[in-house]
């Protein structure tokens, strides 16, 4: 039987509860492309991280909370959401590993947000009060999240235009922050209709991806979010 590779998860994390908890789809998601999902704990020892990172083939960087602003050089405004500082110190130490060693990365959502900040980018603390776009869209939508309220264009010639062959895609939205200045080594593979980047890439290493939406939402009628799912599981190899 064909080894299936292990995808790490990074947890989300409910204060009011002091509960580690996961989206589901996260989880079905990963397994349905071939892989096997393991939510890794929030807060390891430090020098544990070597043998959980000897135990994964790849890592799944899930959304949540607000990356901290302090992390790319700016303070806190009041419009800007909840951090997890456990969280940024987890993912800084494993994004780190595993670009070293040439490991698939997915950031999804807070994911794609980390990934620019990580490689030296910075972030729009709040769409609303922040952005100005070239059009009005739907960034923050409501449930259901199973449905698409805007598209992105996929930038020719990147790794996501060439798994899905086409210039536009629908797709769901539900977040308040955004990619702000690109981070360097990054390159920009979507773009919102309202002009904000919404998957960017690491063009020298074997899979390092960040995408704003959620096919962790959709993935069960979406074929798009089904593909993306497949080649970070198949990169994982």
């Amino acid at each position: 039987m064909k080894k299936k590779p292990v995808i790490g998860i990074i947890p989300l994390w409910d204060e009011e509860k002091e509960s580690v908890w996961m989206v589901p789809g996260y989880l079905d998601g990963i397994r349905d492309a071939g892989g096997i999902p393991m939510i890794l704990p929030l807060v390891p020892h430090m020098e544990d991280i070597g043998q959980l990172d000897s135990m994964v083939d790849g890592y799944l960087f899930t959304g949540g909370h607000d990356v901290d602003p302090h992390m790319y050089g700016e303070e806190p405004l009041p419009v800007c959401g909840t951090c997890c500082h456990e969280r940024d110190i987890l993912e800084e130490k494993i994004y780190g590993i595993a670009k070293a060693e040439d490991k698939p990365v997915l950031g999804i959502c807070r994911g794609i947000q980390l990934i620019n900040v990580l490689q030296g980018g910075t972030l729009y603390q709040d769409l609303p009060q922040q952005f100005s776009g070239t059009k009005e869209i739907e960034h923050h939508m409501t449930a259901p999240y199973d449905r698409t309220v805007h598209e992105v264009q996929i930038t020719e010639g990147t790794p996501l235009y060439t798994l899905l062959g086409q210039k536009t895609l629908p797709v769901n939205s539900y977040h308040h922050q955004g990619v702000h200045t690109v981070g360097k080594g990054l390159e920009v593979m979507a773009v919102s209709e309202d002009g904000l980047v919404e998957g960017v890439y690491v063009p020298d290493k074997k899979f390092i991806w960040g995408i704003q939406w959620h096919p962790e939402f959709i993935y069960q009628k979406d074929d798009t979010a089904r593909k993306i799912f497949r080649a970070f599981v198949e990169a994982c190899v």
